[in-house]
């Protein structure tokens, strides 16, 4: 693998600066380099997840590790390693992340997506963001503490994994079903889309910790219906009622709900900013903090959002069947109430397929997350950790079928005009080398104090 773009920033570090420091940017840079593009689609995804792990695997098993390559099917690759800890008694700290990224149209981007350049103070590329940045941070500290033969205060389980971009049936679900003894003493886990900062002011950021999670529910709506010629009458159109049912569904706004965790985020910007979120127009409040509203705002109802219609093979054939898909995300604790009203929306002529992968919510308080605090405070005397809830999910949903605890931190200092939410699948994905190389400090300091 040749070298990547050049940037200052790889060179050489000044002292002071830790190993993991020194090769976070570059281990961040070849990892988006491999195409490790998940399509969802078995018969357009290529080898670049098991590329893409077996390079994890090779740095990894460099310093000494002994690692564990498994593949649920060919091409679909898994890492996992383990450090000891000083208190085996204690219950292991999974830090996992995922090696696949979603695709990209090039000609849209201002360099190749997956060139992993390194300039204008950002590494770019898919996956930047989403998530081989914390991917690079992860290895990189593993790899610090391996070479330097520290101990930490317990276990600590490292896990990367395929498919997470299609829902994990290749990779942490898998891993849960098959494999579930390499996670056996695992009582908490840490990774992706949490841990970011929003800027408040000039002194004070807010830190944003995934405590929650809304539920996947992926409906599949098929309608049914007389098939017949395009020029006919036809009062029995699978395809007219398939799409009034998609439409009725894609219009529905689900009424707001409270949960512990949004409302304990609002509650903790109160506070920081004096900002009021007033029932009568809270979604109205809300966007007033910033680009991280699309987030929020998507946190405070049940969503239903259509993405796929599928219908027909002949302009003036009409089909006897018509199909849609809507990616639904549900709140903790709404989900039965939650399937009854879609059915009740679309009618009871369409019939409903449902793919589940369930709300988390975990307790923002215990010694895990003070050492979050911990470690973000002594690298930025201005953070304030605040728990919040992600509208997307993440691998941290199989892994609570084992009784882990989940919580979203990948830790990043951002600038204060960085979009960072439009930058998770989106154009130009980039990650701030300062951020970068700030969360790999805070990484170490908290798996040494966690």
């Amino acid at each position: 693998m040749s070298a990547p773009p050049s940037d200052d920033r790889t060179q050489p570090a000044s002292l002071g600066r830790s190993p993991a420091e020194n090769e976070v940017v570059q281990l961040c840079s070849e990892l988006i380099r491999i195409d490790s593009v998940n399509t969802g689609d078995p018969a357009t995804i290529g080898d670049g997840e098991a590329r893409a792990a077996r390079y994890i695997q090779a740095k990894l098993d460099e310093v000494g590790y002994d690692t564990v390559y498994l593949e649920a099917v060919p091409g679909r690759g898994n890492v996992i390693c383990r450090l000891a800890g000083a208190d085996p008694r204690r219950g292991a700290l999974l830090v996992h992340g995922h090696v696949d990224v979603v695709p990209a149209h090039a000609p849209e981007w201002t360099v190749d997506p997956f060139s992993g350049a390194v300039r204008d103070g950002y590494v770019w590329g898919r996956g930047a963001v989403d998530m081989k940045d914390m991917v690079a941070m992860t290895v990189a500290v593993a790899r610090e503490f391996k070479r330097s033969g520290y101990v930490p205060p317990r276990d600590l389980i490292f896990a990367f994994m395929s498919d997470e971009e299609a829902g994990g049936a290749w990779g942490s679900q898998w891993l849960v079903q098959h494999h579930p003894e390499l996670f056996a003493d695992a009582t908490e886990a840490v990774s992706e889309v949490g841990g970011f900062s929003i800027t408040l002011d000039e002194q004070r950021r807010a830190y944003l910790v995934a405590a929650a999670e809304k539920g996947v529910a992926w409906a599949t709506l098929k309608a049914t219906g007389r098939a017949g010629h395009g020029s006919m009458v036809n009062e029995d159109n699978a395809v007219t009622r398939i799409a009034q049912a998609v439409a009725r569904l894609g219009a529905h706004e689900f009424p707001l709900t409270h949960t512990p965790t949004v409302d304990a985020l609002l509650a903790a910007v109160h506070e920081l900013t004096g900002l009021e979120f007033p029932e009568e127009d809270l979604e109205g409040a809300v966007r007033k903090i910033g680009p991280i509203s699309r987030i929020v705002n998507a946190t405070l109802r049940n969503t239903a959002n259509p993405t796929m219609l599928k219908a027909g093979y002949k302009a003036n054939v009409i089909p006897s069947t018509a199909q849609a898909t809507v990616d639904c995300r549900v709140l903790p604790g709404s989900a039965e109430q939650f399937r009854d009203e879609v059915a009740q929306i679309v009618g009871e002529d369409i019939e409903i397929d449902w793919v589940w992968l369930p709300p988390l919510e975990f307790p923002f308080e215990g010694d895990l997350v003070a050492a979050m605090r911990a470690a973000l405070e002594a690298e930025d005397p201005g953070a304030h950790a605040v728990p919040y809830m992600l509208s997307a999910a993440t691998d941290n949903k199989a892994f609570h079928e084992l009784g882990i605890v989940g919580y979203g931190f990948a830790p990043l200092r951002l600038p204060a005009d960085l979009d960072f939410t439009a930058l998770f699948h989106g154009v130009d994905e980039r990650v701030p080398i300062d951020a970068l190389e700030f969360g790999t400090r805070v990484l170490e300091r908290f798996l040494r104090s966690c």
